[in-house]
């Protein structure tokens, strides 16, 4: 019997709940190579059958289509994800995702939350092109989202000591170790090939890691370096915090059963911080790994996929039964977690040497989106670095900024010379509120936005300076997050306020997260209207000033004081958890 089917029937005598389309769809083509490349070499096509858009997802591609043009008819459009482990690029392939944008997309790169770069507004005469163009330079869309592992994180901070370079291997074995082994995805767009689905080899593929129905729903691994926590690790279902010693990367701190994602009004659904289980050494890092996926793989639920992530395996079976898990089927003993200390979730801007005399920049980037705007031309800008700085390498943050790394001291001057000449600072290059901020794309190109957030929010992130201001607040780091829905693609769930979209030009309000990553903030207000922010945060801002400690920050506060006063039984102390 399938694990997939055991799933659905381990309730013992109650009846078995039907599976979810997506798992009789995988189970049907477990190569994932639907009808997409047939589709893909029809004169005029387009968008995908229903169907294959689940497949394409697997492939790295969403089916969207432009929200704001709905009203004058539906434009369907594609957004294709790189899988960039680690978040690390070459100069060349820069170069060849900014050609890509120019050419195929909407002329800009978003930046992901996940180390990624996303392009947004491709059609589909357009896509085997982007993909294939992908791969020529040595990366991969494959697995950058489906019911996978997606892109491997990383911190991206260049300190260049050999614990980070040590680090790093790892990533990369893990990455190959959880890779899908399909052939659909080369054959589809390395070779423009339609597998045919009724050969037998076809049909009875099994992943040897994943089965042949793959896992419920998302997986998603980072590893963090103490004392900077900017992957928010707890947000993830794996996570691996490095333990160095003398400066020597010892081993990992295991976490599992992270995740962000709920729905509005389903209680059931709630985000969660991962548990801390254990220490093991580098070389035990892929059993361990596979162990983690492979408990998703066989118990997490196939019914629902609202309940389909790991996290609530995790918190439905428990801390104990899942360490023992992990260790029977890693045939790895753990010991207890290592001591060590998270300061931040945030990315250092501007110039820093690196242990090993090279450079580094941190360029912040609004929202994730590389574009150029009058006055300000950072997609020219970082392109003209990538031609003619060659031994520069790109890093992409979970903050959705950008880091040029390994720069000569010869090379610093030019660097900041050609970004000054497109309107860019290396200093102070914007306020500490937009510093610290993240948004999802939402509106107009994903389809499950309810409200704008990447629009919306630095308009946003305006107002709430000016009301910082008038309360003795200027300067003061605040944490602000915002969605579209309550998905949690931005983490809003961990910032000291975030912003999570119900409706059209109204949000959710929560506080209370910290400047760590290690708690989660609280549901304040249910529904806020977008245009009463001032109202709605203005006397809690004036509090604060009033109320709080020396030194304490927003985030410390609210939890201390503002959530205390939350009635018992209200919606809001329940959607807590």
């Amino acid at each position: 019997m399938s694990s997939s089917t055991e799933t659905a029937v381990s309730a013992g005598s109650a009846p078995a709940k039907a599976l979810t389309r997506n798992e009789v769809i995988k189970a049907a083509i477990p190569t994932l190579a639907g009808n997409i490349a047939a589709t893909l070499s029809t004169p005029g096509a387009d968008c995908f059958a229903t169907d294959d858009e689940q497949f394409l997802k697997f492939h790295g591609i969403y089916q969207q289509d432009d929200r704001d043009l709905r009203k004058v008819g539906k434009k369907f459009i594609m957004m294709i994800r790189g899988r960039i482990p680690g978040g690390i690029m070459t100069p060349s392939q820069w170069i060849a995702f900014d050609d890509l944008a120019s050419t195929y997309g909407n002329n800009t790169l978003r930046v992901t939350t996940r180390q990624s770069i996303q392009f947004h507004g491709v059609v589909l005469s357009g896509l085997g092109s982007v993909v294939k163009r992908i791969n020529d330079c040595l990366l991969s869309t494959l697995a950058a989202c489906g019911d996978v592992n997606r892109n491997v994180m990383a911190a991206p901070t260049p300190v260049q000591t050999s614990a980070r370079a040590s680090m790093i291997a790892d990533v990369h074995r893990v990455v190959e170790a959880l890779a899908p082994k399909t052939s659909a995805y080369h054959a589809i767009w390395i070779d423009g090939v339609q597998l045919n689905l009724e050969d037998a080899a076809n049909k009875d593929f099994v992943d040897p890691l994943y089965g042949k129905t793959y896992l419920p729903r998302k997986f998603k691994v980072a590893f963090v370096m103490p004392p900077v926590n900017d992957m928010d690790v707890f947000t993830n279902d794996l996570g691996f915090i490095a333990i160095v010693e003398a400066g020597r990367l010892v081993g990992y701190n295991l976490t599992v059963g992270g995740g962000m994602g709920r729905s509005h009004g389903n209680v059931t659904t709630y985000p969660r911080l991962a548990d801390e289980l254990g220490f093991f050494e580098p070389h035990q890092i892929v059993d361990v790994a596979k162990a983690v996926l492979t408990i998703h793989r066989d118990f997490g639920d196939r019914t629902d996929r609202r309940h389909a992530r790991l996290k609530y395996v995790v918190q439905e079976r428990g801390v104990a039964w899942t360490r023992s898990e992990i260790e029977k089927r890693s045939g790895v003993t753990m010991s207890e977690p290592r001591g060590y200390q998270f300061t931040t979730t945030n990315d250092t801007y501007g110039w820093q040497q690196a242990m090993d005399g090279t450079w580094f920049l941190t360029l912040f980037v609004e929202s994730g989106r590389i574009k150029d705007v009058d006055g300000r031309r950072q997609k020219t800008a970082l392109r003209q670095v990538a031609e003619r700085f060659k031994g520069v390498e790109f890093r992409l943050t979970g903050n959705q900024n950008v880091i040029l790394a390994n720069v000569s001291e010869a090379d610093k001057s030019g660097i900041s010379t050609l970004l000054a000449e497109h309107g860019l600072k290396t200093e102070r290059q914007t306020s500490v509120l937009h510093a610290a901020a993240m948004a999802c794309p939402a509106l107009p190109t994903c389809g499950l936005a309810l409200a704008e957030s990447e629009r919306m929010l630095p308009a946003m992130l305006d107002r709430i300076e000016k009301l910082c201001a008038d309360v003795g607040l200027d300067g003061e780091e605040i944490i602000i997050r915002s969605t579209g829905c309550p998905n949690g693609c931005a983490r809003p769930y961990m910032a000291e306020i975030a912003f999570v979209g119900k409706a059209p030009g109204r949000y959710q309000l929560w506080l209370g997260g910290n400047a760590a990553g290690t708690r989660l903030n609280r549901l304040w207000k249910d529904v806020i209207k977008e245009a009463d922010v001032e109202t709605e945060i203005g006397p809690i801002l004036l509090r604060y000033a009033k109320e709080r400690n020396v030194g304490e920050r927003f985030g410390d506060w609210c939890d201390r004081v503002l959530l205390k006063e939350l009635p018992v039984g209200t919606v809001a102390a329940e959607a807590s958890n």
